[in-house]
């Protein structure tokens, strides 16, 4: 019998033997809690980020409520571009906008080298609270240079990323510099949160899923491998996630993360498939069945679980964020659900 670990999460991350399937959500903080509500406020979510105390707080609230085996730091993935100047905010219902969106090569001096002590002291705050507060790990994260530079160029959220590719196909030599710098941006914060306190990082590539294979080798492969090199040495197990990138998997596992996000489109054994076998899943319960209720939940978790249970490492979470409209108490339920089903290593 395999004793209680300390941290079943981390434990999966590096597919090693596990008391239970670890399980926490992508944005279990926000909108669904009445908690979260409570404690919010107006303003700018970049605003509240920015206060250590609150963001900490909000950070706690789902562990507390869910028993969660990981924390995710209350953030977002363009709070390095804008602690730097850059110009964006994040329109309530809308997302990320830019107002001067990113063009030529006089806007890459709009994004001078990153200083996480600088220009965004207020992240490592966080972290420090939280790991003083926390008994499960906590997941420090970025943006991946492709998404974030999607938000740059576009202005916003797109459904085609015409702008985003122009620049890409047209001037591979500023997509190259711009990709480097939005890499490096990603490692000074990542290795600011980690030096801080936190146990693993994420790096969402939210619209990765966007570009062709080829186009996802040649124009965004590099610089993502730029990113989990460069906080390689820090020890932490390293996600990547993205949404539709089912066949993209293999390239994101090859980026060099331990860990490979897996939204609910694509079969666990599909995934593995992909991935070669050589890192553990996380994933990838469709947020809408949690969204439908109890009983579509409750079939819908025990197919996932039934199909991680041949796999060499396996996180539990949903295929992308907790929908603001969903009910907490399906999600305390998943939570017991997956902790209480007979892990397949026991």
């Amino acid at each position: 019998m395999i004793q209680p670990d300390p941290s079943p999460f981390l434990d999966a991350c590096r597919r090693q033997p596990v008391s239970h399937t670890p399980v926490w959500f992508m944005r279990q903080a926000g909108r669904h809690l009445p908690e979260y509500r409570a404690v919010r406020g107006s303003g700018s979510i970049l605003e509240a980020i920015a206060r250590p105390e609150l963001a900490a707080e909000i950070t706690l609230q789902p562990v507390r409520r869910y028993g969660v085996d990981a924390a995710i730091l209350y953030s977002d993935i363009v709070v390095p571009v804008h602690g730097a100047g850059f110009g964006v905010d994040i329109a309530p219902g809308v997302g990320p906008v830019v107002a001067d969106p990113f063009r030529t090569a006089a806007d890459l001096d709009r994004l001078p080298p990153f200083n996480a002590d600088e220009h965004t002291p207020y992240v490592a705050e966080t972290v420090r609270i939280l790991a003083k507060e926390l008994e499960v790990p906590l997941i420090g994260f970025a943006g991946a240079p492709f998404t974030v530079a999607s938000y740059l160029i576009e202005g916003r959220p797109s459904k085609d990323y015409v702008l985003t590719k122009t620049l890409m196909y047209n001037d591979p030599l500023l997509w190259v510099a711009l990709l480097d710098r939005l890499a490096d941006y990603a490692i000074a914060s990542l290795r600011s949160q980690v030096g801080a306190g936190a146990s693993a990082v994420q790096v969402f590539d939210s619209w990765a899923g966007a570009l062709a294979p080829d186009d996802y080798r040649r124009y965004v492969l590099p610089a993502s491998t730029k990113v989990f090199a460069g906080v390689a040495d820090l020890g932490v197990p390293r996600i990547h996630f993205g949404v539709t990138t089912g066949e993209l998997l293999g390239l994101l596992a090859e980026a060099g993360a331990d860990v490979v996000g897996v939204d609910w489109r694509v079969p666990l054994a599909t995934a593995a498939e992909r991935t070669g076998g050589r890192v553990a899943l996380q994933g990838n319960l469709d947020p809408a069945a949690v969204g439908a209720g109890w009983e579509a939940t409750e079939v819908k978790a025990l197919e996932v679980l039934s199909a991680a249970a041949d796999l060499s490492g396996h996180i539990f979470n949903l295929g992308h964020g907790v929908l603001p409209t969903t009910d907490p108490s399906v999600l305390s339920r998943l939570v017991e659900l997956v902790h209480t089903t007979v892990h397949p290593s026991l």
